[in-house]
């Protein structure tokens, strides 16, 4: 998939809940050419073209920050639109329903599954390079070989109920869940921001996703693609490379060989 570069109007939405690595996040963000945005406004990360939800600490302190700024509906409803949403180590454990992390604490519950502690017999918390082994062919994985690694800081584990969200996996002690995908959501639970050259590689190829799939739902009102998962008005596109995808993706769908999101 080719380069695309973003709008003045389109922006990366970093949620602000009071974690401590929100400016390394932009900093990525900022550096792959994008324009980063670090909020706790729910308007703002509905006007995104991609939302982050970072993360480093506890489960339930994050929920009880997220709670604390009206934030846990937002997510939940940006996620069931089908915006494109990224989480982070923390961001991609309370998506779940549950973690066994201080006696038991519910989260967000978009995800079935439960967030329980790594086993004895391994250094915790489980803090370092480690590889992720892709368990799907998808975009998200564009030009980072298999096995490549990524920097891991964490105690618990995603158990997902549904095994076959499971996109990238990781040993320690266990095979850990390690990337998790689900439409347009994909959720780390390492951190790209500190995992040098594929780290960032996955957060370009995900925004380039987001905004391949914001271009082709503007062609949804003209009449060429079903199916999109993000918004519903009509604008021109702006800049010359984004016609000319816009002209690929329609010529695509009317050869009935567009994929899904991520294929």
């Amino acid at each position: 998939m080719q380069r695309l570069k973003m709008s003045d109007d389109r922006m990366i939405a970093i949620v602000d809940y009071g974690a401590g690595n929100l400016r390394s996040v932009a900093n990525a963000i900022t550096k792959l050419g994008y324009r980063a945005k670090i909020t706790s406004s729910s308007d703002e990360m509905f006007d995104a073209s991609v939302v982050i939800l970072p993360g480093v600490g506890a489960a339930a302190d994050t929920m009880e920050n997220l709670k604390a700024l009206g934030l846990v509906s937002p997510i939940r409803q940006l996620i069931a639109e089908g915006r494109p949403f990224f989480g982070v180590c923390i961001g991609l454990q309370v998506l779940f329903s549950g973690t066994e992390e201080g006696g038991g604490h519910e989260c967000l519950g978009i995800i079935p599954g439960w967030v329980r502690k790594l086993p004895q017999g391994q250094k915790i918390p489980h803090m370092g390079w480690n590889q992720v082994k892709q368990k799907i062919s998808h975009k998200v994985f564009e030009g980072i070989p298999d096995f490549a690694n990524f920097y891991f800081v964490h105690s618990y584990y995603v158990a997902p109920e549904d095994k076959s969200l499971v996109a990238g996996e990781t040993s320690y002690g266990i095979s850990i869940g390690s990337v998790i995908v689900r439409d347009t959501l994909v959720a780390t639970q390492f951190h790209p921001e500190k995992s040098g050259q594929f780290g960032l590689k996955m957060y370009d190829n995900f925004i380039k996703l987001a905004i391949a799939a914001e271009i082709s739902h503007k062609s949804i009102a003209k009449g060429a693609f079903d199916n999109s998962p993000i918004g519903s008005k009509w604008e021109e596109p702006s800049s010359m490379e984004d016609k000319e995808f816009t002209k690929q993706l329609i010529s695509r769908k009317n050869n009935n060989s567009l994929p899904k999101w991520g294929e």
